[in-house]
């Protein structure tokens, strides 16, 4: 984990097994931020259906590439953006969860769940760094 300030950052392979690395990451963050337990939950849902969405989609489970998780709070906002090595997607292109077609899907929710969680959910042009943003 790099600290610079209000910043953070952790690197980690693009291997599932790595989630509990990003966790505790930000259970780190958090002695330093002290959120609240309901906004550290929804920023740990969040963020792991993010790193999750880079290391399968993104980085396609590949452990040579990396996945880049950025924590910053500036004022009354905690922004996280989370950055694979992949090829990006289209964001508008992601099936809708609440479709009757998707609701028996065991996948596919990440998205969903991201933005009912955080304020502001972006994506860059390549769809491979995605930018979470909490009130707080």
């Amino acid at each position: 984990m790099k600290s610079t300030g209000q910043q953070f950052q952790i690197s980690i392979p693009s291997s599932r097994k790595n989630i509990n690395l990003v966790e505790k990451f930000f259970h780190t963050v958090n002695d330093k931020f002290k959120l609240p337990e309901e906004k550290l939950h929804a920023l740990l849902v969040s963020v792991t259906e993010a790193v999750n969405n880079g290391i399968i989609h993104g980085n396609k489970n590949d452990e040579s590439k990396e996945v880049i998780v950025t924590c910053s709070k500036r004022g009354k906002a905690l922004t996280v953006k989370v950055k694979d090595e992949g090829e990006g997607f289209k964001p508008d292109e992601v099936a809708n969860p609440l479709h009757e077609d998707n609701l028996l899907r065991t996948g596919g929710r990440g998205v969903f769940l991201m933005k009912a969680f955080m304020q502001s959910v972006t994506y860059n042009n390549e769809g491979n760094e995605v930018t979470l943003v909490m009130k707080l």
